[in-house]
């Protein structure tokens, strides 16, 4: 049997509370609550959930500075953000810090339910990406988001990795940038198909030997980019 999906509730209104546990629960899920933002950094490192719903207005400490935690120690378990609020910089804020998606007050259980279900996909096919990938004389070390090629030594952008195990996913076909800003950029407005191309220039000085004349990361032309291996 397949464990529970575990799922940190991260909310001070408590029917909210009540209603929530009680609809996951009813899917399926193991939910374990924090009321505030100080108690869910405290869940979050006495143990890692596979999703958590942060909502963005919390006592103590704010939605945005948990997840801001969160991504500065780099996790990356999927956060949906929970808000009242409408205005869209609101959301493009959550969306920089790291979230995966959000949710507006008042919302559909329906539609909370088909997003967690699909970020929980996602997570699942991400886990099945190898944490250490090897393109020529440069090891690429995913979960510690570096390159090292001989004594050389990169830093990977959270953008970056994401890239990467999208390519391998795919590997020896077409990424086209369009999925690229759907599946790593998700809802951000702003980046463009330009910034898929920039990125990929700046992984290409770190990975291939001549990334003018890239062996690995490769140019589908017309389209996207293909990881070749």
């Amino acid at each position: 049997m397949m464990p529970k999906a575990h799922i940190l509730l991260v909310e001070d209104e408590e029917t909210l509370i009540l209603g929530l546990s009680h609809a996951l629960s009813r899917e399926g899920y193991e939910v374990q609550v924090a009321r505030d933002g100080l108690s869910a950094l405290s869940s979050l490192h006495e143990r890692a959930p596979d999703l958590v719903l942060l909502d963005v207005m919390l006592p103590r400490k704010s939605g945005f500075d948990v997840l801001a935690q969160l991504r500065r120690e780099k996790r990356k378990v999927p956060v949906i953000l929970l808000t009242a609020k409408n205005q869209e910089v609101d959301k493009i804020h959550g969306l920089d810090l790291g979230a995966d998606d959000y949710v507006t007050k008042p919302f559909s259980l329906g539609e909370l339910l088909a997003r967690i279900r699909s970020r929980l996909r996602a997570r699942t096919v991400e886990m099945e990406t190898p944490d250490q990938i090897k393109l020529g004389d440069a090891i690429i070390d995913l979960r510690a988001m570096r390159v090292t090629r001989g004594v050389q030594v990169e830093e990977l952008s959270l953008r970056e990795v994401d890239m990467l195990r999208l390519l391998w996913r795919e590997r020896g076909g077409p990424v086209s940038r369009e999925r690229f800003l759907e599946e790593v950029w998700k809802h951000e407005r702003f980046p463009t198909t330009r910034t898929v191309d920039q990125h990929m220039l700046k992984l290409r000085h770190k990975v291939e030997d001549d990334p003018s004349n890239p062996r690995f990361l490769r140019t589908a032309f017309g389209l996207g980019y293909r990881l070749e291996v």
